[in-house]
């Protein structure tokens, strides 16, 4: 999928956040291929976006967004 050029948005992540991005982008990195941390946000937005369209998981994302970890700051 070619890139468009978008304003980027300036996202307020949690330590641990940043720390599972980190952890996540090192372990689909690979000697050829290092994955970096906007990779792997987009491929979570793909992922959620796919699975809401199969209608699946929507009330388990609800209840996520509902916890204080993952609110806006």
């Amino acid at each position: 999928m070619p890139k468009k050029e978008r304003k980027r948005l300036q996202v307020v992540i949690s330590e641990e956040q940043d720390a599972l991005l980190t952890k996540t982008a090192y372990e689909l990195s690979s000697p050829e291929r290092l994955i970096s941390k906007s990779e792997v946000v987009r491929l979570a937005i793909e992922k959620i976006a796919k699975e809401m369209g199969e209608g699946e998981q929507i009330e388990e994302y609800r209840a996520l967004l509902e916890t204080d970890d993952l609110r806006d700051v």
